[in-house]
């Protein structure tokens, strides 16, 4: 079973459309979703969590319905956005009091284990809290009540590098029980790339790719030549094509390269960045 599975999604805002999304994640694995700011991650996330409505297509989490099954698809996803929204006024320890009569699944002890894990304070009020403890304190939440999947948007935002990578090794350790999924979004590209098995690129509400991120990073690859050598790539099936002052930059599958020339690797950030400006 995929632990999300989204089919030909559609929706429509004034000046922007997520147009035909198609993308399914695998249990036990993590997929990196990569955008610019405004390129639909946001809405993707609202849309799995029932929170705005659908034009079309479908959309099945953990193998229930998102619309029909929404309640119980709430038990077994654990959710960090950018901004936690808790009440200010909030010590960490009343917020586990809250989330106990929220979660059928609540589970105080562990709970109370990830805040001594993270070195959160428990009588602090949520106001005090940095933007790192905020973000700690959000999934610790999510993984207090035996989540199967988190859906985690922008966790990494605005974080210091040191509390970037205690967050990955949590997320890390998360998936070492095969039934868990997580699919995160992140500007941080490189901190995905630590990390996930999947990656989806999505630009201006399209999704460009979703591949296995081991399998992008063997299949493609850069090539530099002047614009005299393109002459010799005609015919060629090629990804993207980039032009500079220096000569001509092209994102191309390894296979597809004669022999003769040399092939540059590239990472998850550089392939989607090439993507994104390169062109067709």
């Amino acid at each position: 079973m995929n632990a999300i599975d989204i089919q030909n999604l559609k929706k429509a805002f004034p000046g922007f459309l997520l147009d035909d999304v198609s993308l399914s994640l695998p249990q036990g694995c993590i997929m990196g979703l990569i955008g610019e700011n405004g390129a639909g991650k946001s809405t993707l996330f609202k849309l799995m969590l029932n929170m705005i409505a659908k034009e079309s297509g479908s959309i099945t989490i953990l193998g229930k319905d998102s619309v029909s099954d929404s309640h119980q698809i709430k038990e077994d996803v654990g959710v960090v956005t950018d901004e936690i929204g808790l009440p200010e006024c909030l010590t960490a320890k009343q917020v586990g009091k809250v989330m106990k009569n929220t979660f059928a699944r609540w589970d105080e002890g562990e709970y109370d284990r990830l805040l001594k894990k993270m070195s959160l304070p428990e009588h602090k009020p949520f106001k005090d809290f940095s933007r790192g403890m905020k973000t700690k304190l959000g999934i610790a939440i999510a993984l207090s009540h035996h989540a199967k999947l988190l859906l985690l948007d922008e966790p990494t935002n605005g974080l210091d590098p040191v509390v970037r990578d205690e967050v990955v090794e949590m997320l890390s350790e998360f998936t070492r029980d095969e039934s868990h999924s997580i699919l995160i979004s992140s500007h941080i590209v490189t901190d995905l790339e630590k990390i996930c098995d999947y990656a989806a690129f999505l630009h201006k509400g399209t999704l460009l790719l979703c591949e296995e991120k081991d399998r992008l990073l063997s299949e493609y690859g850069t090539v530099f030549c002047t614009k005299e050598q393109f002459s010799f790539f005609d015919g060629k099936p090629i990804r993207c094509k980039k032009e500079t002052p220096y000569g001509v930059e092209l994102l191309m599958k390894r296979q597809d390269v004669p022999d003769a020339i040399k092939v540059n690797p590239i990472s998850l950030e550089e392939l989607f960045v090439f993507m994104m400006k390169g062109g067709s």
